[in-house]
C-alpha cells in the first residue's frame, strides 16, 4: 500500500504544475508579455514612421531624378564614345543550368556603346557539364562582337563575395568606372544603364544606384504570392524611405550599380557573413557615400518556388544581418564621418528593429507567449497589444501589394510560420553558432524546368520524410492545438479561432505542403 501511495501521490504532474504555476510560471510569463509588448511597440512605431515618410514622398512626388542631378547621357562629336564611362557588368553564378542563358542574354542585350562595356561571367559551377554550357554561351555572344569574359577559379572560397572580389582583380577592370551586378536569374531591360549611370556621373557623392525587383513567377503558387507581398513592402516602403531620408539602405546584392571607387574605399567585398551585399553597403555608408533607390526601374527575376529553397534563402537573409549587426555595431558607434542621427537610424531602425526585433517578436509573442496566456489565466495581454498593433502593422504592410489584399490572412499565418525559422536563424547569427556561415545557393527552376515538370506525369517524391517533414513546425502546431482546445473549454478571449488557424498553417508547413513540389525521377 505504501508503494502504491508513492506511485499515485509521489509524482502528480498536475500537482507539480499547480505548485510552480503561481510562484514561477506566472511571473516569468508576465515578464515575457511585457518584453514582447515593448518589442511590438518598437516595431509599430517603426512601421508608422515609415508609413508617414512614404506618404510624404508620394504626396510631394519626390523622385530621385528631382532630388539628384540627372541628365541623359549625350553624344560628343569630338570625343566620340570616350565621353561615356566604362561599365563592368558582373554575373556571378553557381550551377545555374536553368537560368544562365537568360541572365547572360539580358546582360549582353544592355544598350551601351559596345567599346565602353565589359560583361564578366563569374562561374563557380562545380558541375563540369554546366560549366561547359556557360562557357559555350559566352563564346556564342563573343562571336557576335560582345566584349564578354568567362572567368572561373579553382575554389569557392567566400562564395559569392569571393567570386565578385576575384572578378575585380583582373587587369581589364582597372579601366572601368562603374560595376553593375546581376544574379543569375535577373534580366535587366536594355535601357537599365541609361537610367542608372547618369546618377553616378552627375553626382560624385553617390556610390550606389539600386533598382527594384520585378517577379516573373509571383503567380506560380500561393507561397510566391506571399513572398511578393513581403518583398514589395521592402522595396515600396523600406528602400524608398531609406533613400529619401538618410540616403542609406541595404544593397540587395543584385540589380544595382556601384561606383568602383566607392566600393574600393569601403574595403571591397568581404566574406565574413552571408550578407556580403549588406556588409558592403553599411561600410560604404560609413565612409559618407550616398545611395539612390530608383523604384520606377524594375528588373525581372525569379522567386524561389520550392519550400526547401525558400527556407534556405530565409535562413541566410535572417542569420546574415544579425551576424553583421554583432560584428559592426561598435564600428558604427565609433565612426566619425556620419551624423549621430544616421548612426541611430542604422543601429536602431535598420538593424535592431527590422533585422532582429521583427523576427523575434513575431514568433515569440504570437506563437509562444500569447498562446501560453491561455493556459495561465492570471496573465492577460491587453487588447491593444494582442489585436490593434498587429492589425495596424498588417494593414500598413498591404500598401506594397494592393492586388493581394484579399490574401492578407494567409500572409499573416504564413509569416508567423516562417518567423520560427527566422528567429532561430537570428539567434544563430547573434551568437555565431551552428549554421552561421552556411551558404546554400537559392535554387531557380526557370521556365525550362517548369515546362519539363508539366510534361511529365506526377511521380511520388523520393525520401518524403527526409525532405518534406519539418519536426519543429509540427511541434509548434501541436502546442497551438493544445492551447486552442484549452481555450475552447476554459478560455474567455476566443483566442482559439486564431490558434486553430495558426496551428493548421504550421501543420501544412510541417508536412511540406507549401510551394511547388518538384519530384525526382
Amino acid at each position: 500500500m505504501e508503494g502504491a501511495g508513492i506511485l499515485t501521490g509521489g509524482y502528480d504532474p498536475l500537482t507539480v504544475w499547480e505548485q510552480i504555476r503561481v510562484p514561477l510560471i506566472v511571473p516569468l510569463l508576465r515578464m515575457s508579455v511585457f518584453v514582447c509588448l515593448v518589442m511590438s511597440v518598437m516595431l509599430f512605431v517603426e512601421r508608422v514612421y515609415m508609413a508617414i515618410i512614404i506618404a510624404v514622398v508620394k504626396l510631394l512626388r519626390m523622385k530621385p531624378e528631382k532630388s539628384y542631378l540627372w541628365e541623359p547621357m549625350k553624344d560628343d562629336i569630338e570625343l566620340g564614345n570616350s565621353t561615356y564611362p566604362m561599365v563592368l557588368v558582373q554575373i556571378p553564378m553557381y550551377n545555374e543550368r536553368e537560368v544562365y542563358q537568360l541572365s547572360i542574354g539580358a546582360a549582353c542585350g544592355l544598350s551601351w556603346p559596345s567599346d565602353r562595356i565589359i560583361i564578366q561571367v563569374l562561374d563557380d559551377s562545380t558541375d563540369p557539364t554546366i560549366k561547359d554550357l556557360v562557357e559555350l554561351e559566352c563564346q556564342r555572344w563573343a562571336s557576335k562582337g560582345i566584349n564578354i569574359k568567362y572567368e572561373i577559379r579553382d575554389n569557392r572560397n567566400g562564395y559569392k563575395a569571393g567570386a565578385l572580389k576575384e572578378g575585380m582583380k583582373h587587369s581589364y577592370v582597372k579601366q572601368c568606372n562603374f560595376v553593375a551586378i546581376f544574379d543569375a536569374d535577373f534580366q535587366p531591360e536594355p535601357d537599365f544603364l541609361w537610367r542608372t549611370i547618369p546618377f553616378l556621373v552627375h553626382n560624385p557623392e553617390v556610390g550606389l544606384v539600386q533598382a527594384r525587383w520585378k517577379f516573373v513567377n509571383s503567380d506560380e503558387c500561393l507561397m510566391t504570392r506571399m513572398q511578393e507581398m513581403s518583398l514589395d513592402y521592402h522595396f515600396t516602403v523600406e528602400q524608398e524611405v531609406g533613400s529619401s531620408t538618410y540616403a542609406f539602405f541595404g544593397f540587395n546584392g543584385t540589380a544595382g550599380v556601384w561606383r568602383i571607387s566607392a566600393l574600393n574605399e569601403a574595403g571591397g567585398w568581404k566574406d565574413r557573413t552571408t550578407v556580403e551585399d549588406m556588409d558592403l553597403a553599411v561600410r560604404a555608408s560609413l565612409k559618407g557615400w550616398k545611395f539612390v533607390y530608383v523604384g520606377s526601374l524594375k528588373v525581372k527575376n525569379e522567386l524561389p518556388s520550392t519550400f526547401k529553397a525558400y527556407r534556405n534563402q530565409q535562413h541566410r537573409w535572417s542569420c546574415g544581418p544579425a551576424n553583421l549587426f554583432r560584428k559592426m555595431v561598435m564600428e558604427i558607434v565609433r565612426n566619425k564621418k556620419v551624423t549621430a542621427w544616421k548612426k541611430v537610424h542604422v543601429i536602431y531602425s535598420f538593424f535592431l528593429v527590422r533585422k532582429v526585433v521583427a523576427h523575434i517578436v513575431t514568433f515569440v509573442f504570437y506563437c509562444v507567449v500569447l498562446p501560453a496566456t491561455v493556459l495561465v489565466p492570471e496573465v492577460t495581454v491587453p487588447k491593444w497589444g494582442a489585436v490593434y498593433i498587429p492589425s495596424v502593422i498588417t494593414i500598413l504592410n498591404a500598401v506594397g501589394t494592393p492586388r493581394s489584399f484579399h490574401l492578407m490572412v494567409f500572409w499573416i499565418l504564413f509569416e508567423n510560420v516562417m518567423s520560427m525559422l527566422r528567429t532561430k536563424a537570428t539567434f544563430t547569427g547573434l551568437l555565431e553558432t551552428g549554421r552561421v556561415n552556411e551558404w546554400i545557393v537559392t535554387e531557380k527552376l526557370g521556365d525550362a524546368m517548369k515546362a519539363k515538370a508539366a510534361a511529365k506525369l506526377p511521380k511520388k517524391p523520393k525520401l518524403w520524410f527526409g525532405e518534406r517533414l519539418h519536426l519543429l513546425e509540427l511541434g509548434v502546431g501541436a502546442y497551438l492545438i493544445v492551447c486552442g482546445c484549452y481555450d475552447v473549454m476554459f478560455g474567455k478571449n476566443h483566442y482559439f479561432i486564431y490558434l486553430f488557424a495558426q496551428a493548421i498553417a504550421f501543420f501544412i508547413a510541417g508536412f511540406g505542403y507549401v510551394g511547388t513540389i518538384v519530384t525526382k525521377s
